[in-house]
């Protein structure tokens, strides 16, 4: 799962231009501030297959642990200025990997231990930087870590500006092979999971505008 943080819709080459930009600006001379960013309306779900059945595990529990941006960033212009170049220093998020469950009957049980989840509690996303995407989407680029497996991924994103807010939904699709999980199987056996899943964010972001 994740992700996206401060946007609204933009153009990609004023996109590109960001990303250039922000690389130039050592971090060690930006003033730097937490921002309190609330995450709305949240949903993350996992879809995928077996040899018999398709199958979805979702959760609405997720947690904002770390954003941090160019102290000049708040206040009424918040959503046009975190884009701007240098302005953004940091943004994790955090999914208890236990909260996932399915309406599928037993397949909890074998989802979280797949998941390790009394070893490696947290599932997490670090964003590294925002790059264009295909009509007019988004691409963001950070580190995902489940079951204590760090890998780099791309989630697509499309945002909505809402008023004072902003819509984010955002797509992956991923191995469970690539986290060094092993697809969960049941009924002793005979049923068996692709290792293909895709996972869905949606969110509503919000920051007091005074």
């Amino acid at each position: 799962m994740l992700l996206r943080y401060c946007l609204r819709t933009v153009s990609a080459s004023g996109l590109a231009l960001y990303v250039s930009a922000a690389a130039s600006v050592p971090l060690a001379a930006q003033a730097v501030s937490s921002v309190p960013l609330t995450l709305e309306n949240t949903h993350v779900s996992i879809a995928g297959t077996s040899n018999i059945h398709p199958y979805t595990a979702s959760t609405t529990t997720v947690r904002v642990t770390r954003v941090q941006a160019a102290g000049s960033v708040s206040g009424a212009n918040f959503w046009d200025e975190i884009v701007k170049p240098g302005q953004l220093e940091a943004f994790e998020i955090t999914i208890p990997a236990a909260t996932l469950t399915s309406p599928r009957e037993g397949l909890d049980k074998n989802m979280h231990k797949a998941l390790k989840v009394e070893e490696y509690p947290d599932i997490t996303f670090r964003l590294l930087r925002f790059e264009p995407g295909t009509a007019g989407a988004l691409n963001a680029i950070g580190v995902l870590k489940i079951a204590g497996v760090e890998r780099e991924v791309t989630l697509a994103l499309k945002t909505e500006r809402k008023e004072t807010r902003l819509a984010v939904k955002g797509e992956l699709s991923l191995l469970m092979t690539d986290f060094g999980i092993t697809p969960p199987k049941a009924m002793l056996g005979m049923l068996k999971t692709d290792p293909r899943v895709t996972v869905t964010f949606e969110t509503v972001l919000g920051v007091p505008l005074t």
